[in-house]
Parts: C-alpha cells; structure tokens; sequence
C-alpha cells in the first residue's frame, strides 16, 4: 500500500507542475488560437483600491498621468476604502490633473470598492491597478491592443517584483514566477489563462459583473469573463513592477489570504469545472492549474511519509528521500541566506514552492473551517 500511495503521489506532483504544463504547451501547437493585434486606443478607465496606501499612492498616480496615451482617453478613479492615513490627501493632490476620488464607508474590501467604482466608470475598458503598482510607459497600449480582437474579453500583464531600489529581482521575484508565465503564454494559446496577477489587468466594461464582497476579483472575473464566452489572455509585453515583500511571513499571509480566497472563488465557480462552455479544454485548464495545485500539499506530504516508510526497501527510495530532505531544509535555511545577503536561486525556488504549498494546506483548513477574508492590508514592500 506504501508502495502505490509513494507512487501515486510522486506522478500527482509531477503531473500538476510538469506534465499539465507539458501538454498544455502541446495542445498551444496543435491548435494554437493567435490573438488579432493592432494599435488601438478606446477610452480607459484606471481604477484604484487603495487602503492607507500614502507611501505609494502618489508615486503610483503620478505613473498613470505619465503613461504613452492620449490624456483624453485615460480616466483614473481611487476608492479609498476608509483610509486612515494620508491617502485620501494625496490623493486630492491630483484633482487638478483629472484623478477622481471615491470613498467607501465603513471599510468593506477591494472588492466591494470596486463595485463602487465601475459603475461610475466613463471608459470602454476597465483597467485594474494596484495602489503600488508601477506600469512600463507602454504597458497599456501592449495591453488594449489585444481587444481589437473581439474574442478578447479580459487581458492580464506581467509582474515583476523589484527591491527596495528599484531593481529586479529575477524574472517576476524568482523561478516559480518565470514558470507561471510561460504556463500562461501556453494557456493563451490554447485560449484562455486560467489565472492572472491582478496589478495590471484589463477588462471590456460592457461584460463586467459585480460580485459579492468576499470573491476574489483577480480570480473570479476573469472566470467570469470566459463563462460569458470570451477569452481571457496575457500580455506578456505589458510589464507591471511591484514592490516584493520584505519578510517571509508578510508573503505567508498574503499567500494564505489569496489561496483561501481562491479556493471560495473555485467553490463559487464550480460550474465552470464541469461545464466546457464554448471552450471544450477550459474545464481541464482549471482542474490542472487551479484545484490539483491547490490539493498538491497533500501529495507533497503523502510522498513523503510513505517515503520514509519505504527507505528500506531498496537504494532508490534512500535517494529520493534524500532529495526530499535537501529539498525541505533548503527551503527553510533560504530566507536566512538571503538577509545574509546571499540568494541561492535553487534553494530560494524550493523557499517559495515550499512556501505556496503550505500557505495552500492552512487555507484548505481555513476553507473547510467555513472561513472567509473580505477585508485586506497593504503590502509590505
């Protein structure tokens, strides 16, 4: 029984972070779905949650005002979900050069603040914008030029987080980050991606849906998005920079934040895994690279113990026990090595896979417990 379970798990692993990849590259090949591109320039409306965001929010606006497009076209909304801080005063700094400022009472969450806000929203395309995100000069014609392609419903750019100076850190914070955009530029061939980073998203706002205060909007409208039977695409030329997180347990919690939020947002859109809609792989795509990442924990944990049970029985199980061990302890000593100053990009891929998997297990826990998290803090970058 050891001898399955250890197997079982090891193929479920490598299935969800290589074989899915593998053959969602393949199937791009096959029958690659190329997006129409052309400039194109429709009236855009930025729009901003931000919750005692003032040491950022004026570098962020600022960024927006100074982007490659027609002023005339681009309109910026911040709703300040009751900011206690300075922000709403920066803010009304940039009344003159057009800003707009919402605010919602008593706090409700990024979500219900975007619901405030789109309705109020004069552009064509909808724009989402973190309070500490930072666009290339180009990032938003990159990114509506994929809506002259009327399949297109919902577009996603590409992060990448930086130090404190500004400069990168990698491609998009470390390895994992790289992979996940590749799987993306394979997902947008076959159709759609099935997840998007959030800080520089955008939508056409005819399709937009409110949703309720406690989904995720970086996760449940682009599923929307592809229910209704558009495509939801990354720009992988549209480049966003974010600061990163400063300590390992900032990042656990937002990570655990995000996974439960995800994990309701799948419950919430469960059709969609069981429905092909116009898309026939879209329900695959989700299992794959949504609920068996999110269960993948629990294989990580049962490759282990019956690992250990099966050292015994033979050199090979000694040799991926071993590996194992590596592995973990590597994820564990590599934020010590990096506040040493030394970044190992192997064992800080192992920290960060390490990390994802545990914040997804808490969440599962928190998410069978009936728990929910509406209300956010800024990142601590």
């Amino acid at each position: 029984m050891a001898k399955f379970i250890f197997i079982f798990s090891i193929l479920f692993i490598l299935y969800v972070y290589a074989g899915y990849p593998a053959l969602v590259g393949l199937l791009g090949k096959i029958r690659r779905k190329d997006i129409k591109k052309a400039d194109y320039e429709p009236t855009i409306s930025i729009v901003i949650a931000a919750y005692n965001e003032e040491d950022c929010i004026g570098a962020t606006l600022q960024n927006k005002l100074d982007l490659d497009y027609p002023r005339d076209k681009v309109e910026i909304i911040v709703v300040s979900d009751s900011s206690t801080d300075k922000t709403e005063e920066i803010v009304g700094h940039f009344a003159q050069h057009g800003v707009k400022l919402m605010t919602q009472g008593p706090r409700a969450g990024k979500t219900s603040a975007l619901n405030l806000a789109i309705p109020q929203a004069s552009g064509e395309i909808i724009v989402f914008s973190d309070a500490n995100s930072l666009y290339a000069t180009d990032a938003i014609r990159k990114i509506v030029r994929n809506f002259v392609d009327p399949e297109v419903g919902y577009v996603t750019g590409k992060m990448i987080y930086t130090n404190p100076d500004g400069s990168t850190i990698g491609d998009g914070c470390s390895a994992y980050m790289k992979y996940e955009n590749v799987l993306r530029e394979y997902e947008t061939r076959v159709g759609s991606v099935v997840g998007v980073d959030g800080g520089i998203d955008a939508m056409r706002k005819q399709i937009h849906s409110q949703l309720n205060a406690d989904q995720l909007p970086d996760f449940v409208q682009p599923l929307k998005v592809v229910e209704q039977g558009y495509r939801t695409v990354y720009e992988s030329e549209a480049i966003l920079k974010e600061a990163s997180l400063k300590e390992p347990a900032d990042e656990y919690r937002m990570r655990v934040r995000v996974s439960l939020r995800a994990l309701w947002a799948l419950f919430d859109m469960r059709s969609l895994l069981l429905s092909a809609v116009k898309d026939p792989f879209f329900p695959w795509q989700l299992w794959s690279h949504k609920v068996l990442r999110y269960l993948c924990f629990i294989f990580l944990l049962t490759a282990y113990c019956s690992n250990a049970i099966l050292i015994s029985h033979g050199k090979m199980y000694e040799m991926v026990f071993v590996v194992q061990n590596i592995a973990w302890l590597g994820a564990f000593v590599s934020p010590l090595l990096q506040k040493a100053g030394m970044e190992i990009k192997v064992l800080y891929f192992c920290y960060y896979f390490a990390l994802i998997n545990l914040a997804a297990g808490h969440a599962f826990i928190k998410f069978l417990m009936g728990k929910k998290q509406v209300i956010w803090n800024p990142r601590k970058g």
